[in-house]
């Protein structure tokens, strides 16, 4: 597959995770947020729960389940731009750490995926 047709379907499955989570009650405070670290995909908030969300789109399993791309380092990377995003101050919140997978056109949004 080609970059652009893999930004293509990547863009798609985070547009579609975005609609997914705002009809759950979250609110959608980043997009793409990048940081020293890499980028958060979508950062959400829903209650008192900040959600850092990964979304991995797969238009078939040749290369396994989507969130078997989700590796050690990608989620270090992901803890570190979380305290990247909280730098100014503790949060008041309870952080979490989720995967959206979009398979098919099927969503499963993995919650508590890693840490």
């Amino acid at each position: 597959m080609a970059l652009t047709q893999k930004k293509l379907l990547g863009n798609r499955g985070e547009n579609k995770a975005c609609s997914y989570l705002k009809k759950q009650g979250y609110k959608i405070l980043e997009r793409n947020y990048r940081t020293p670290f890499g980028e958060v995909d979508i950062i959400a908030e829903r209650e008192d729960v900040v959600a850092f969300i990964e979304v991995k789109t797969r238009s078939t399993d040749k290369f396994g389940q989507p969130n078997e791309a989700v590796n050690k380092d990608k989620q270090r990377r992901y803890v570190q731009s979380a305290n990247y995003y909280f730098a100014s101050g503790d949060p008041d919140v309870t952080v979490r750490f989720d995967i959206i997978e979009i398979y098919k056109g099927e969503i499963n949004h993995i919650i508590n995926a890693f840490y």
